[in-house]
């Protein structure tokens, strides 16, 4: 088990951009959350096998059709284990 933080940048808030990460993650049986930050960007905590991790990162550049992706950066953090799915935290 890997567990990965992504901080997603662009025009991601306001246009279901942590809903379509939360059916894909959901899809590729990664655990975690998703959750809008304050200064605009859009926190993904994400635990799941390393190639998991890779398609959700793919994913996250993509987003839904009226988001902006200007960049994902990525950290490689401990797993928590406290996850049993997915969910979008407020």
């Amino acid at each position: 088990m890997t567990a990965r933080r992504y901080l997603v940048s662009g025009v991601v808030q306001g246009v279901g951009y942590r809903y379509f990460v939360l059916r894909i993650a959901r899809r590729l049986g990664v655990r975690g959350y998703v959750r809008n930050l304050p200064d605009g960007r859009v926190e993904v905590y994400a635990e799941g096998t390393p190639e998991q991790l890779d398609q959700l990162r793919a994913y996250l550049w993509e987003g839904p059709p009226a988001a902006v992706v200007k960049g994902v950066e990525e950290t490689e953090v401990q797993p928590s284990g406290r996850w049993d799915g997915f969910e979008v935290v407020y």
